[in-house]
């Protein structure tokens, strides 16, 4: 097999024309790197759900508009502003004004995906450029073109067998002669419309479009070099980790370690595909690997943290021996495409976890009046906030004894919510409030990592 690596870049690593260089060495030294996968510009989101939610007056607005102009001309006038990558610049910055005004009048979740997916169409024209005048053979293509998805705006999902034949059918000839360079995050449906996998979905679309044309590496390159222990920022001893599992990252990836997005692994396991994981501003201080299989497999690998968690408890008289309660529970969210974290359930009463911001483009809260309205009229509905998810990742850590009270003898002074054990051997979940969080992380990290 020719070995194909997909390598894919987050916003800090596209902040600007310095950072971009750092890029094009990376995919440059690599002769098997022939997808380039590229989120906006650091900011540039940012800026767009501002302008795409249309809550600005026209002097916030044009301040907006200005900043997003600043990033875009400082990389084209490093690049020596070529007249036609400026007027693609120019094009999108006139479309990005027209939509920012139609969303004053009136937004909607179709508009601000349109609106939100320009800047990485901006810095994919801007490295395409940058590759072409390093000398490589580089072709920029609209990922809209490959990637499809149903159209549900702000959080799509993909259509993986429409995904696959667009990439052999479009892409693959083309990888023999040629850097391809294309955008994250972004999809159409079948009506051509422009759709958002949700924040941070740049790594899931580099995996679904290595998995989709064989890739036999794909490499996630962000401003840390590699997954930690725990976040290197709350507790100084964090260490990195050099290989780590499938099924560890995942976990980690789901609650709370920021490197991935939680879906990036899924095409990865489906095809057992090996992640890389590395700094683009230090990609000599090497990174971690993600295989399907590890040498070693601590009992605790790792602690995570995911704030902002709200946690919804259901009561009603009518749980108590009764059949169907949690099915017309589960059928809400379904009809709200809502995932539930933890959960946990007495004989009249249930909890439940969801993450409070959401995971949709344009900002939009996960848990709306509509569905506390429909669960309302189930049962009486309690929302707490001010929480923060811990999981413990590991190993056969439902196999072992002793594990349960290694973790909370370590956390005797805290209370701890809704514990979660057993449902999978490779994390132990619960929640606590917000204040103690820091101070929780690096009591478990200490000893049982650390």
């Amino acid at each position: 097999m020719t070995a194909l690596n997909v390598a894919k870049f987050g916003g800090t690593s596209v902040a600007d024309a310095t950072a971009m260089n750092n890029c094009a060495d990376i995919v440059l030294g690599n002769p098997a790197t022939r997808l380039v996968v590229l989120s906006a510009s650091a900011g540039v989101t940012n800026l767009l759900v501002a302008l795409a939610q249309g809550e600005l007056n026209d002097e916030e607005r044009a301040e907006q508009l200005a900043r997003l102009q600043q990033i875009q001309f400082a990389i084209l006038n490093d690049l020596g502003n070529p007249p036609a990558v400026q007027e693609a610049i120019l094009a999108q910055l006139a479309e990005i004004e027209a939509m920012s005004r139609q969303a004053c009048l009136h937004t909607d979740a179709e508009l601000a995906d349109r609106l939100i997916a320009c800047g990485e169409m901006m810095s994919t024209r801007l490295f395409t450029e940058l590759l072409t005048q390093r000398g490589a053979r580089a072709t920029w293509i609209d990922v809209r073109q490959l990637m499809r998805t149903d159209s549900r705006f702000g959080k799509a999902s993909v259509e993986l067998d429409a995904t696959r034949a667009q990439c052999q059918q479009q892409v693959g000839p083309l990888l023999g002669d040629s850097i391809i360079v294309t955008q994250g995050f972004i999809g159409a449906d079948a009506q051509g419309r422009t759709t958002t996998l949700g924040r941070g979905g740049s790594d899931y679309s580099a995996a679904l479009l290595g998995e989709a044309l064989g890739a036999t590496s794909i490499e996630i390159w962000t401003d840390v070099p590699g997954i930690y222990t725990t976040d290197p920022r709350l507790v100084v001893h964090a260490r990195p980790i050099p290989e780590i599992s499938f099924a560890e990252a995942a976990e980690m990836a789901t609650f709370g370690a920021k490197v991935l997005h939680p879906s990036t692994l899924q095409p990865a396991v489906r095809s057992d595909i090996p992640v890389f994981v590395g700094s683009s501003k230090d990609p000599a201080a090497g990174g971690t690997w993600i295989r399907a299989k590890t040498d070693a497999t601590p009992l605790f690998r790792a602690v995570a943290l995911r704030r902002n968690q709200v946690l919804v408890t259901l009561h009603s008289p009518n749980m108590f021996h009764a059949y169907g309660f949690l099915a017309e529970v589960f059928g809400i969210l379904a009809r709200h495409r809502i995932s539930v974290d933890l959960i946990t359930t007495s004989e009249v009463s249930v909890s439940l976890t969801l993450d409070h911001t959401g995971s949709q483009s344009n900002g939009e809260a996960t848990l709306s009046d509509k569905v506390l309205a429909e669960l309302g009229e189930l049962c009486k509905v309690k929302v707490e906030s001010g929480l923060t998810l811990v999981a413990l990742i590991g190993n056969r850590m439902s196999e072992m004894s002793g594990v349960g009270s290694q973790v909370f003898a370590t956390l005797e002074d805290h209370n701890i919510r809704m514990i979660c054990y057993g449902a999978s051997a490779h994390n132990l979940c619960f929640l606590v409030g917000e204040s103690e969080a820091t101070a929780v992380l690096n009591k478990l990290h200490q000893a049982l990592i650390g």
